[in-house]
């Protein structure tokens, strides 16, 4: 993964502050702070969430209430701090009374997110939930049935992993949920360390869409597997790797993202 050069950072900034002055969507008229997101703009793990909620929206930082406390636990248990990874959500404005996106205010923010991860290029981007997780991957197949299952995917032309699991503030009520998400989460370290080591010419994973069968066992496949190495940026994305799509309203629809 390239460092962050004078001019990245610069693109960084100016992608940060045009989301911040962003009025692609109804959503500019309701909000109190855009959520550009925070963390090292070179990280080897971005996490994506949905949208930000109401301290979020005061705060204009993401992961900021119970919800944030707990991932903040979550990385202190694999010893990293958010200062470490990379934090984001699909849209960048709360939606009033934390309503579902609706299908133009995907469609004005993913462009936002794409270029996010262009820039950061992380090695492993972890999904929080249903909905950055569906539309990340383009699959209709829902979290409890993906959830610490690692997936090759090119997203806005970067070969990554999509790591999905299920969203923190999800998890804070349920005990059983919450226990699967620290038992998800503590696979990461070995994932991040199996995506640094790729060596040229060894096949990934299973890559298969999440909803088909494979002839892979029924356990969660673990990162063990030999994989191959991450492309030059200009070099055309890989075959073998799921290539996530830009989502519009009807495309939003049919992977019942509202």
């Amino acid at each position: 993964m390239p460092p962050v050069t004078d001019d990245r950072r610069r693109a960084f900034d100016d992608l940060r502050r045009e989301v911040e002055g962003c009025a692609r969507c109804v959503l500019a008229e309701t909000r109190t702070r855009a959520v550009f997101g925070e963390g090292d703009p070179d990280a080897e793990l971005m996490f994506v969430g949905e949208a930000p909620g109401y301290h979020e929206d005061q705060q204009g930082r993401p992961f900021v209430g119970a919800a944030g406390k707990l991932l903040d636990e979550l990385l202190a248990a694999i010893g990293l701090r958010r200062e470490q990874v990379f934090i984001a959500n699909v849209l960048k404005s709360r939606p009033p009374n934390n309503r579902d996106p609706r299908p133009e205010e995907i469609a004005a923010c993913q462009p936002y997110l794409w270029q996010q991860i262009e820039l950061i290029e992380p090695l492993v981007i972890c999904t929080l939930g249903n909905f950055a997780t569906k539309l990340l991957s383009g699959d209709q197949a829902g979290i409890t049935r993906v959830h610490g299952r690692p997936r090759a995917a090119v997203i806005a032309g970067r070969e990554t992993y999509l790591y999905p699991i299920f969203h923190p503030a999800a998890a804070l009520y349920t005990p059983a949920m919450l226990t699967t998400l620290k038992e998800d989460v503590a696979r990461l370290p070995e994932l991040l360390a199996h995506a640094r080591d790729e060596t040229p010419g060894t096949p990934r994973p299973d890559t298969a869409p999440w909803g088909e069968e494979t002839n892979a066992p029924a356990t969660r496949p673990r990162p063990d597997a030999a994989t191959a190495a991450r492309p030059d940026p200009a070099s055309p994305a890989r075959p073998d790797a799921a290539q996530a799509p830009a989502v519009g309203p009807a495309q939003a629809e049919q992977l019942g993202l509202f």
